[in-house]
């Protein structure tokens, strides 16, 4: 079983910058395709960024493409948001995800089979 912590939420003036970092535990990080989803209130849960088991590919919506950044430390079992040049619309509940081993890389919540509890990012215009 596999367990995914967020941290490094909070709230943000427009223009700001935010790191997100998911730490995991509970075995196989390293094999596992990794992503960042997001829900809004009223809204559906929707894909922000994923990276490869490697770390060697990444893949973002196009919303936020050119201002996130994903990235991995399978050495220390990590995972990180850096959202930059934040706008008001980005306001939402972020959540951390994880594959089962050797799946992967996908965009959809249904190919990932752990979730964090879950860290609100606020903007403020």
């Amino acid at each position: 079983q596999v367990q995914l912590v967020e941290s490094g939420g909070g709230l943000v003036q427009a223009g700001g910058s935010l790191r997100l970092s998911c730490a995991a535990s509970g075995g196989a990080f390293g094999v596992r395709a990794m992503g960042w989803f997001r829900q809004a209130p009223g809204l559906e849960r929707e894909f922000v960024a994923a990276v490869s088991r490697s770390g060697g590919s990444t893949y973002y919506a196009d919303s936020v493409k050119g201002r996130f950044t994903i990235s991995r430390d399978n050495a220390k079992n990590m995972m990180y948001l850096q959202m930059n040049s934040l706008k008001p619309e980005d306001t939402a509940v972020y959540y951390c995800a994880a594959t089962r081993p050797f799946s992967n890389v996908a965009s959809t919540t249904t190919a990932y089979n752990y979730w964090g509890q879950g860290i609100q990012v606020t903007v403020s215009s």
